[in-house]
């Protein structure tokens, strides 16, 4: 199997091979050099960039600085896309995000892992798995999604939760490991927050 394909596969292999490293650090490079360096007033540069840095960015798609990824060429954002200060984005398998989706600060995506094995980890060798981001998602701050996980449409997930099981749509789910409190219903038409009514000028 081509070694760029198998980065993608799931499979066993090598990521400090020359080969992908050759392929991969000057796109960190143009993340952390450039990207992070420009001005957030200059949001069409800034778009731009994002266009030649992810696989799709959708339009009014938004990352402020610092922003961290792996490859970049392997998320896919849709339309309204958000992410707060210090989003991290480990995409060695593909990322894929709806549109209308928030992430707070400190929002980490992983896609790489390693063998349990300690033999086996001591090769340096790791493997992939996609995640999926359904569209209105929205992810508090300090959210950390793991390999293969999905989270579906509509969903919430709380701020610090780390995810490590697939996310039903429309649901909250918070905690370390995230688990499922509740589906969204009713009371949310009408409060915001706890005991918070929605005003008539939102309705």
């Amino acid at each position: 199997m081509d070694k760029f394909k198998k980065i993608l596969s799931g499979e066993l292999y090598d990521p400090m091979d020359p080969e992908i490293a050759k392929e991969q650090f000057p796109k960190i490079d143009k993340i952390i050099l450039e990207y992070n360096n420009t001005s957030i007033n200059d949001t069409e540069k800034r778009e731009k960039m994002l266009g030649e840095i992810l696989g799709r960015a959708g339009k009014n798609c938004f990352i402020l600085s610092p922003f961290s990824a792996t490859w970049g060429c392997n998320t896919y954002v849709g339309d309204n896309f958000f992410a707060n200060f210090n989003f991290t984005l480990l995409d060695d398998a593909e990322v894929h995000i709806g549109n209308n989706v928030k992430f707070g600060p400190n929002v980490t995506i992983v896609t790489a892992g390693h063998p349990i094995y300690p033999e086996l980890r001591e090769k340096g060798i790791e493997y992939n798995l996609p995640v999926r981001i359904g569209n209105n998602v929205w992810m508090g701050a300090g959210v950390i999604v793991l390999p293969g996980v999905t989270i579906g449409d509509n969903s919430v997930i709380g701020a610090g939760s780390v995810v490590t099981k697939d996310i039903p749509p429309n649901t909250v789910a918070v905690g370390s490991p995230c688990r499922v409190m509740r589906e969204i219903g009713e009371r949310d038409k009408k409060y915001y927050y706890k005991d918070m009514e929605i005003g008539s000028e939102w309705k």
